[in-house]
């Protein structure tokens, strides 16, 4: 009978980059969860939430030839790009089948940052410490001399390497995630934690969902080099008194408005189209983002208004 592969072991946020005594860290990577086995020569490659995903990375299945019968990989499928992860790219590669997926690979291919290790040998091992598992990935990696696409995460019980690695948005690191040495892999649960850097920032209201009367979110905007309105992203939901405060300066754009026939996605990989009132652009406001942006500069994440 043949292995299936756990649920993901999740994430909680904290508010703190501090490395405590008893924990490691790893660099969070832009990429989409994925969770890899090699099972009596069959290959299973899945998503956080249980999509099969190998018609659309035939290079990662193709790579599994590198890996022992019995083996099973957590980790971050990442496409890079000019120097910088692209999560856009990688989205886009994910909606690949058949012989558009197989040039797609040879195009623009995916690696797979692996830095959890689940079955070895046939053996079911989450019930290890991180710890044990961090040692036992490292030496498949070294045993099996393991090449692209398959990349070793970085792990460190160093503040002082945390602390580097949170520079890295530029490259499109979203932060770091924390893991108690002692603690086995336990599927489903958020044992783990993960810390995103947010910076203070302005933007222009270009557009709104909702009504004038009572906006829901904003669509956010600054200018580019060209001094074109530039689409940056989203805000969440307002709450009431932020919506109330925002209305009482918003007006319906007049004449020429930059953004005028274009549409707007509620969200990556999302085919819906978000009904929008476009308004003046003269509104600017303060607000809160993590790092992730995508090629263009935009924020990927939804973005807190102050």
């Amino acid at each position: 009978m043949t292995w299936t592969l756990p649920e993901p072991m999740l994430t909680a946020l904290t508010p703190r980059p501090t490395l405590t005594p008893g924990w490691a860290a790893e660099p969070k990577w832009d990429g989409y969860r994925a969770l890899v086995s090699v099972d009596e020569g069959s290959v299973d490659l899945r998503s956080r939430r249980g999509t099969d995903m190998r018609a659309a990375l035939p290079e990662i299945i193709t790579a599994a030839a590198q890996l022992r019968d019995g083996t099973a990989l957590d980790g971050e499928l990442v496409v890079w790009e000019n120097g910088r992860l692209a999560f856009e790219r990688l989205q886009h590669r994910l909606q690949r089948r058949g012989a558009a997926a197989e040039w797609a690979a040879g195009e623009q291919s995916v690696h797979f940052v692996a830095f959890d290790l689940l079955r070895l040998n046939g053996s079911d091992i989450t019930n290890w410490s991180y710890q044990r598992r961090r040692a036992a990935l490292e030496a498949v990696f070294t045993a099996r001399r393991l090449t692209t696409p398959w990349t070793l995460c970085p792990s460190t019980t160093q503040q002082d390497i945390v602390n580097e690695w949170l520079t890295w948005g530029a490259i499109g690191m979203e932060g770091v995630i924390y893991k108690r040495l002692n603690e086995p892999y336990r599927p489903g649960a958020r044992g783990w934690l993960k810390y995103k850097p947010r910076e203070t920032t302005e933007a222009i209201v270009g557009a709104i969902t909702g009504t004038l009367a009572a906006p829901r979110t904003l669509l956010l905007a600054r200018y580019d080099a060209d001094g074109k309105l530039a689409y940056v992203g989203r805000t969440t939901t307002l709450t009431a008194a932020a919506s109330s405060a925002i209305a009482s300066l918003l007006s319906k754009a007049t004449g020429e408005h930059l953004w005028k026939g274009w549409t707007f996605s509620p969200g990556w990989g999302s085919r819906d189209t978000l009904d929008v009132t476009l308004v003046q652009p003269d509104v600017v406001g303060e607000v809160g983002v993590d790092v992730a942006r995508d090629s263009a500069g935009r924020w990927r994440h939804p973005v807190r208004w102050h």
